[in-house]
């Protein structure tokens, strides 16, 4: 039996975790990109009312790259945000895109790279592997340990009311990702540990992904939850932590990587429609359903949870199954010691509104596919139940 199948694994070619790295970042974009000479920065309006970009936009200009800002990014963000940052992004002769903030902020700034160069047009380039050409040289900074979306290959557009659309193609992977906790420290906790638990969701569901599954994702999960079960309480109990924060970050970075690799599965897909429908932050969604998803996918993820209890529960024994248990308690532990909502209810959803929840969360197909379990709508709308 060959228990090493063949893979591909993909991920950002030069990732930098240093405090104080993003006042460095013109000097990389330097070595990387010697002959840029306009960049674009992407942010949102709260991010860039810190100051916190002034040191990145300094390093860049001492580097002889003149720097626009676009700071039009909202939570979740709709066709419209991203249309408006391609076209900043061609006002300004951008060579070089930065995008600087959260999962939202570096979204925006991947697809802006991709369009501004290229001839496509936004809905062509929905779904898996349908960006063509290339793009602008690319920078992402992240200001929140959550998302690793400065190192995967996917980017979430809002299309609809209520609806969101993926982007996923080998062009979004960024040239340089900088990870620096010194802009993390603004953060309150309860958004720290809303990140915390959405990074940690993603190396449990890479771990168990059914698809592409492989040493080195497996390796990247393992490394991220230790980083991350170990830090996220400090972090939230002292946001001035600058260890724990810098843990936090190296851990949802980890986390990305894997997750890239060996996708998520239902806990995103139940947390989808929680944030479309009642407009839930994205890390918090996926807190309220990772108890009862984990509880649902037992009966064939009860080896690979009881791995990873040897992690977050290590004083856990017994049966494979106990152990696995072990997990999902210890996750429910986290959760609550974040102090972050723990059921459906507190965020407004009523058990009227279960049934289009689980015809939503059922139209998730890229991210059910991938589950250690099938989920039917029965089993959608009764998680959900559990979860109020």
């Amino acid at each position: 039996m060959n228990d090493f199948p063949a893979f591909a694994f993909s991920t950002v070619a030069h990732i930098v975790s240093e405090l104080g790295a993003a006042g460095k970042l013109g000097a990389h974009v330097a070595q990387r990109f010697p002959n840029v000479r306009r960049a674009l920065l992407v942010t949102d309006p709260g991010f860039l009312a810190t100051g916190l970009v002034d040191a990145p936009s300094r390093s860049l200009e001492a580097a002889n790259v003149a720097v626009a800002v676009f700071s039009g990014v909202v939570a979740d963000p709709p066709e419209n945000v991203v249309l408006a940052a391609v076209a900043a992004a061609r006002a300004a002769g951008a060579e070089l895109i930065v995008g600087i903030g959260g999962g939202s902020a570096m979204d925006v700034a991947k697809l802006a790279a991709v369009l501004a160069a290229a001839a496509q047009d936004l809905p062509a380039i929905y779904g898996i592997g349908n960006v063509s050409g290339p793009r602008l040289p690319l920078a992402l900074v992240p200001t929140t340990a959550g998302t690793g979306s400065e190192v995967t290959n996917i980017a979430i557009v809002t299309t609809g009311a209520s609806t969101k659309t993926g982007v996923v193609a080998p062009q979004l992977y960024a040239d340089i990702a900088i990870l620096d906790a010194e802009l993390t420290l603004g953060l309150p906790p309860a958004v720290t540990a809303a990140t915390g638990i959405d990074a940690m969701v993603h190396a449990i569901e890479a771990y168990t992904s059914i698809h592409k599954k492989n040493p080195l994702s497996d390796m990247f999960a393992r490394q991220a939850l230790t980083l991350l079960s170990a830090n996220l309480l400090a972090a939230c109990a002292n946001g001035a932590d600058l260890a724990a924060r810098q843990a936090m970050l190296l851990g949802a970075m980890l986390a990305g990587q894997a997750f890239s690799n060996a996708p998520v599965a239902a806990v995103h897909a139940l947390a989808y429609p929680i944030g479309g429908l009642f407009h839930v932050p994205h890390g918090l969604s996926n807190s309220l359903v990772l108890p009862h998803v984990l509880r649902f996918n037992l009966p064939q993820a009860a080896p690979l949870y009881a791995q990873l209890a040897a992690i977050v529960a290590p004083a856990a024994d017994g049966s494979e199954e106990a152990r696995a248990g072990a997990l999902i308690v210890a996750m429910q532990q986290i959760i609550a010691g974040s102090g972050i909502e723990t059921g459906l209810r507190q965020v407004g959803v009523k058990e009227s509104d279960l049934d289009r929840m689980a015809a939503d969360a059922m139209l998730q197909t890229r991210l059910l596919g991938n589950n250690p379990r099938p989920v039917t709508w029965t089993d959608a709308r009764a998680i959900y139940a559990a979860a109020l």
